[in-house]
Parts: structure tokens; C-alpha cells; sequence
């Protein structure tokens, strides 16, 4: 989508520290990060949100969080424990409206 920031990033316009990818998502450091490790997981394919998500997008759901778990467990979390998070929405703390899984280690977290 123009003007999709992660699109951008996604496809290599805008750079970014990638610690993952492959043919369907984009694993990056967070510019703001708030634990130790802080990644975002996209998708390539551009889905505002988890709200705009149909059947279609089941396989691409489970590619993000396979993806994600694969981060973390190369990262060296699986055994300590990691966080994944996917905010919908501006009351929830959506602030880039392309679909993206926050993952958060390194730290004990709390709730909320």
C-alpha cells in the first residue's frame, strides 16, 4: 500500500535491522523498543489490521506466529519466556495500521 510505512520496510525502501525473513513475512527490530528484545513481525502482503483479517488470511496468520515463535526460540527465549502481543485498533495501542506481532523478552514483564 503507498504510503505504508511497513510496506516500505517490508520491501527493502526503508531500511531496518531484519532478524528474520522469508517469503511471506519480515521480522524487525522495534525503533522504540520497551524490553530488551523487542521485535515486530509483518506480514509482506498489506492487512491494516487483525480486525480486517478473513479466512483467507488464516495461513498468513499462522506463518506470523509461527514466525514469531521461531524468532524467539532462536533469540534464546523459548526456555526464559517471551511475549506476543498483536494491538487492533487505536485503543489498543495501534499506531502503524499494517497488521504486526510485537515480540517482547528479556525481561520479566508485568500485565498491563
Amino acid at each position: 500500500m503507498d504510503g505504508c510505512l511497513f510496506c516500505s520496510i517490508a520491501s527493502g525502501q526503508i531500511p531496518a535491522t531484519i532478524v528474520y525473513q522469508d517469503e511471506d513475512v519480515v521480522a524487525f527490530r522495534d525503533i522504540h523498543p520497551v524490553a530488551p528484545f523487542h521485535v515486530l513481525v509483518i506480514p509482506r502482503v498489506h492487512l491494516a489490521s487483525l480486525a480486517d483479517a478473513s479466512e483467507a488470511d488464516a495461513a498468513m496468520l499462522g506463518r506470523l506466529m509461527l514466525a514469531a515463535g521461531r524468532i524467539a526460540r532462536d533469540e534464546g527465549f523459548e526456555g526464559r519466556g517471551y511475549r506476543t502481543i498483536v494491538n487492533t485498533g487505536a485503543e489498543a495501542g495501534q499506531t502503524v495500521h499494517h497488521l504486526h506481532v510485537h515480540v517482547l523478552a528479556g525481561k520479566t514483564l508485568s500485565w498491563p
